[in-house]
């Protein structure tokens, strides 16, 4: 893996340890010479993912669009700001320089790019490795959840097993480097649940 998308929140939350996990992560991911690719900004988890990889040498490139750049949060010290229209736009890019996906805690917005990722690769639009860096059980809910929809019938085990899960950071790196997609379709029919 060259490059890994970061989908985070853009504030810290309330628990030190995200903030902490996010610099450990650019940082591990400089160390093995993976660039890092994530929403452009320079505040909350966002920020420090970014200046955990700029500060261990790492190559970083925000995807911002130009609506958030007035607000002035994107972040001036990376190696490439590429900016885009649209919120789409913007997912669309940074899933187009990744070679795989990890998620730290966040909110509505993490959630919503992590899920259009997984939906892409059971579409089959893509074969990248999606993870979450499950950090102090942060997204145990979201797992329950996947299973629940799983024994409901309206996911198949194979697909549901495409999202990593770890809150270890090398671990979850070793699970992204090994991932292997599936080969099954995505629909389900009433004999096939």
């Amino acid at each position: 893996m060259k490059r890994i998308t970061v989908f985070c929140a853009s504030s810290f939350g309330t628990e030190k340890i995200y903030e902490e996990q996010a610099t450990a992560l650019g940082k591990t991911l400089a160390e093995q010479n993976i660039e890092l690719v994530y929403g452009g900004a320079n505040v909350g988890l966002m920020g420090a993912v970014a200046d955990g990889a700029l500060n261990a040498g790492g190559k970083v490139i925000g995807v911002l669009p130009n609506f958030l750049r007035s607000k002035e949060i994107a972040h001036l010290g990376l190696t490439e700001l590429i900016l885009v229209e649209s919120m789409h736009e913007r997912k669309t890019k940074m899933n187009d320089l990744c070679d795989g996906v990890i998620a730290l805690p966040g909110g509505f917005g993490t959630l919503e790019e992590l899920f259009e990722m997984l939906t892409w690769a059971q579409l089959g639009l893509h074969k990248k490795p999606i993870a979450v860096l499950n950090v102090n059980g942060y997204y145990d809910s979201l797992i329950e959840l996947l299973q629940t929809m799983t024994e409901k019938g309206l996911l198949k085990e194979v697909n549901r097993e495409m999202l990593l899960v770890s809150d270890n950071i090398a671990d979850l790196l070793d699970q992204m480097k090994n991932y292997v997609a599936p080969t099954v379709g995505k629909w389900i029919d009433k004999k096939n649940v």
